[in-house]
């Protein structure tokens, strides 16, 4: 594992010491930040999946009529729900 020194102002340093004394699961600030990172990531993986869907739809052509009464039948036929 690699080194990386972060500097922080003053009230994001006693924020996240204040978070660690109230948190039991952070061991230290490593693991917080390493937490932090991860969520972001993943935050960011799903940003990056609906952003996808969305140029999905928006290039896949003129939309079309949405006729929710078979939309309700096709679903209790493959699925068998009423």
């Amino acid at each position: 594992m690699s080194t990386m020194n972060v500097s922080l102002p003053e009230p994001m340093k006693s924020w996240v010491e204040a978070h660690l004394k109230k948190e039991d699961r952070f061991s230290n600030k490593s693991d917080y930040i390493r937490y932090l990172i991860r969520r972001d990531q993943l935050r960011n993986k799903a940003i990056d999946s609906l952003q996808k869907a969305i140029d999905e739809g928006i290039n896949s052509g003129d939309p079309k009529p949405f006729d929710s009464k078979v939309f309700k039948a096709r679903m209790k036929e493959q699925y068998g729900r009423n």
